[in-house]
């Protein structure tokens, strides 16, 4: 795909040409991932804007540069732009804020918390329940696992976190998580780290490691508790739970996190919403 030349005028929504890269980057690097010829330009844009999130530009919580000024960067109109992060909005990664600009969502927002939550109390909607009591039971520095290593498009011999905990309400125990990280971009995370902040787990990743969860896919299914199971989190061996393995990537669809939970669902249940 060819890029923008200086003097190439104003592109319309409909030109399917690539716009002008960001200043200071290389020339002769591609523009964009390979795309189809008729991607709409509002795509390619929404790809620009998101390389400069995975390059770590603009921060979560950073309010990023108004449709105006954006418009000119990249050579395009505003409404190009405009369609671009509204479609980045609706992917929860940017948010919108009546009167004061655009910004980067974070998991520090209360309404991002809860985005990845999708077993729930019975009674009540999830910020009823006051946050979770969190034990760390471990956090090891290991050469995991080939079937983890390649979820998570790592090498076999690729160095790995796992973080074992169980999250507790109203002091009685309900999920035992296993957590699997790459090394590389949690290098530092330790046992005393996790123990000791009191937000959001993904919060922590954006804060100090700089890594952002963005989508995650997931498999459930029923399961019986194990004796090890059964001990941390206060029920028979044989008790059912429920099964949730996640696989959380970031920007760009690169995966970063691999969790398997195990739910009591006595007084919980799994919720969707499907459009």
């Amino acid at each position: 795909m060819a890029s923008a030349h200086p003097s190439q005028p104003d592109l319309s929504p409909e030109d399917s040409r690539a716009p002008a890269d960001m200043a200071g980057a290389d020339p002769a690097a591609p523009l964009l991932a390979p795309t189809p010829a008729f991607s709409p330009l509002y795509q390619q844009i929404k790809s620009l804007i998101l390389r400069s999130l995975q390059a770590g530009e603009w921060k979560p919580g950073d309010m990023i540069p108004s449709e105006f000024d954006l418009a000119a960067r990249f050579r395009v109109s505003q409404g190009t732009v405009r369609k671009a992060i509204d479609e980045l909005a609706t992917d929860n990664l940017l948010v919108r804020r009546q009167g004061k600009g655009t910004f980067v969502a974070t998991h520090a927002e209360q309404h991002i918390q809860y985005r990845f939550l999708r077993v729930l109390p019975d009674a009540s909607a999830p910020e009823a329940q006051g946050p979770a009591e969190r034990r760390i039971i471990e956090c090891r520095r290991l050469r995991g696992p080939a079937e983890v290593a390649r979820q998570l498009d790592l090498k076999g011999g690729d160095s790995l976190v796992q973080v074992r905990r169980v999250l507790s309400f109203s002091g009685t125990p309900a999920i035992l998580e296993d957590i699997w990280l790459p090394g590389a971009p949690f290098k530092g995370l330790s046992l005393e780290t996790l123990s000791s902040d009191k937000g959001p787990m993904y919060a922590l990743f954006e804060a100090q490691f700089g890594v952002r969860m963005v989508r995650a896919t997931e498999k459930l299914k029923a399961v019986a508790a194990d004796a090890d199971a059964a001990v941390l989190l206060g029920v028979e061996v044989g008790h059912p739970l429920l099964s949730v393995e996640r696989l959380a990537y970031t920007y760009n669809d690169v995966p970063m996190e691999l969790r398997r939970g195990l739910y009591r669902t006595e007084t919980r249940h799994y919720h969707n919403e499907l459009n």
